[in-house]
């Protein structure tokens, strides 16, 4: 902890916060503006994957389909359009804001622990993002695919919501960043001594089994095609992390 640290009074530290706020707050607004005036392309990447066109259905094969989407609010259209903005905006403004919080912790931590902090904050970020990345690249276009096309019968027509359709894109981008946040989480755990690389081994059919029923909830298809590639790369985290665990190990021993 530097010696700066320990002299602020609890006020300073509190202006430091108020000021690392206004800076984040700042950032976030400036990009989701920036975000709100290219509309035109913000949307076009958004909107993609509904159609057949987009390169993940090509690469797969599918067919051609194309969802049209509906609005059935006066305001919904222009809220929606805030609202993805401001995704994109704190998209686009999250290394800064990594960085002006890190600043702010910074100063309470040791040497020994800001060299572990830059490499774990770093590290989640970027699986966090690829999380983000894959989901839209292969885990919502499968979903989009199959249940924008469901019908139960051919006398009932999908109507799909434009609300429906970005609330689903947003949730499970959240829900898959967080996913990938796997081998983080099981390293901090096993830091503390809380997992160990056995117990995962052992239990890893219980693991399948688990990561199996995420990945149906996830994406609720009826084809073992979709539900493979949802499953896939979270079995492959999970391995991750049993590499990850016996590399802690190592380390303590």
């Amino acid at each position: 902890m530097s010696e700066t640290a320990e002299n602020k009074s609890f006020w300073e530290h509190l202006e430091d916060l108020r000021g690392s706020l206004i800076k984040i707050l700042a950032a976030m607004f400036i990009f989701s503006i920036a975000a709100f005036c290219f509309k035109d392309l913000l949307f076009k990447i958004v909107l993609a994957p509904k159609d057949s066109n987009f390169f993940m259905y090509k690469l797969f094969g599918g067919g051609d389909f194309s969802i049209q989407l509906m609005n059935i609010g006066l305001t919904e259209q222009f809220m929606i359009h805030l609202k993805t903005a401001f995704a994109f905006g704190i998209l686009m403004a999250s290394p800064y804001i990594i960085k002006v919080l890190f600043d702010f912790i910074r100063p309470a931590l040791y040497e020994q622990e800001r060299k572990h902090s830059v490499s774990l904050v770093i590290t989640a970020y970027v699986m966090f993002l690829i999380g983000v990345v894959a989901n839209y690249l292969f885990v919502f276009p499968l979903t989009v695919r199959f249940l924008g096309t469901y019908q139960v019968s051919e006398q009932v027509s999908n109507m799909l919501t434009l609300q429906s359709y970005m609330d689903t894109l947003i949730m499970m981008s959240i829900v898959f960043g967080i996913i990938f946040e796997i081998p983080i989480i099981s390293w901090l755990l096993a830091r503390f001594g809380l997992l160990k690389a056995e117990w995962m081994t052992q239990y890893r059919r219980h693991a399948i089994v688990a990561i199996l029923i995420i990945a149906a909830i996830i994406t609720p298809t009826g084809d073992a095609f979709t539900l493979m590639i949802v499953s896939l790369p979270i079995w492959l985290l999970y391995e991750l992390s049993v590499l990850v665990v016996k590399r802690v190990e190592r380390q303590k021993a």
